[in-house]
């Protein structure tokens, strides 16, 4: 007996100092921008090839201050910023010197179930006192972009494998018209909620494989065109109320099934529009959808 107590604690010796170098060798890092003047517009482009990232807003008063708490790094983040012709150019770029196979990809899509499956984390903070033109390029992993009180007029948002979920949580709008919100996923899940308040001119979604999951309780404050284009997978969205201007355009497939609400009536045989439909309001809002295999739901 005293022999396996031994045993024992040698083995929580053992874990334990393994527990102490998976921690420990986490490598912290911060990034931030501290010019405050000489441009009027800040180009950030962010990459990283795997992770989670989130991005916010931050009170800091600098126009980005990003943090990544890193584990088994083979090579350490690159940060670069200069200010040309009135625009802040700033890059943050984490790369991958080992390639991942295929395989070890979609092992990841289909066992990770928690954060730390994907080695390193990522907080970008941004500041509502500056104007951004937001690009974003996720590896492997998950992102969360809280864009409430921030203005942007562009966002690109590019993944290989990645899960993106875009919201205005505050329920504060995009205070100037965003030109273009373009999302391109390889593998993947977009998600976005109350997405009216972007204020997005042109919203295009591009998924290869996988699902986009929409919601607006409103129009947005200039007309709107949301391109929804999925190859297999389901496009599901969740409409305004039937009071407001907006038609709905669904590419017909032979192999993609489709559920569409009563309330929306059919304007030829390829259009449904609202009740409040018309062709001159302002604020029309125009839904092309196109999924080659799967399904589209509207709500």
């Amino acid at each position: 007996m005293r022999m396996l107590s031994k045993v024992i604690v040698v083995f929580l010796l053992i874990q334990s100092q393994y527990f102490y170098a998976e921690v420990y060798s986490q490598i912290n890092k911060e990034f931030t921008v501290v010019e405050k003047e000489g441009f009027g517009l800040v180009s950030l482009d962010f990459s990283c090839y795997k992770g989670i990232t989130r991005v916010r807003r931050e009170h800091s008063g600098n126009p980005i201050h990003a943090s990544a708490k890193l584990g088994k790094v083979n090579i350490l983040p690159s940060f670069t910023h200069h200010i040309s012709s009135g625009v802040l150019f700033a890059a943050i770029d984490h790369r991958n010197v080992e390639s991942e196979s295929l395989g070890k990809t979609l092992s990841y899509r289909l066992f990770s179930n928690n954060d730390t499956d994907f080695d390193h984390k990522w907080t970008v903070g941004l500041d509502a006192n500056f104007l951004y033109n937001l690009t974003f390029n996720f590896g492997i992993g998950k992102a969360n972009l809280d864009l409430s009180f921030l203005p942007v007029t562009r966002c690109k948002i590019r993944t290989a494998s990645a899960d993106v979920v875009l919201g205005y949580t505050s329920n504060i709008p995009n205070t100037v018209n965003m030109d273009t919100l373009s999302v391109g996923i390889n593998m993947g899940s977009f998600y976005a909620d109350q997405l009216q308040y972007s204020n997005a001119h042109h919203t295009l979604i591009d998924v290869k494989y996988g699902t986009v999951n929409l919601s607006f309780s409103d129009l947005m404050a200039q007309p709107s065109t949301i391109s929804a284009i999925v190859g297999a997978g389901s496009v599901t969205i969740t409409l305004p109320e039937a009071k407001h201007p907006y038609i709905v355009k669904i590419k017909n497939h032979t192999m993609c099934r489709t559920n569409i609400p009563s309330y929306l009536k059919e304007l030829d045989d390829k259009s449904l529009v609202s009740k409040g439909y018309s062709p001159d309001a302002k604020n029309l809002m125009t839904f092309l959808i196109d999924v080659s295999v799967g399904s589209v739901s509207l709500k």
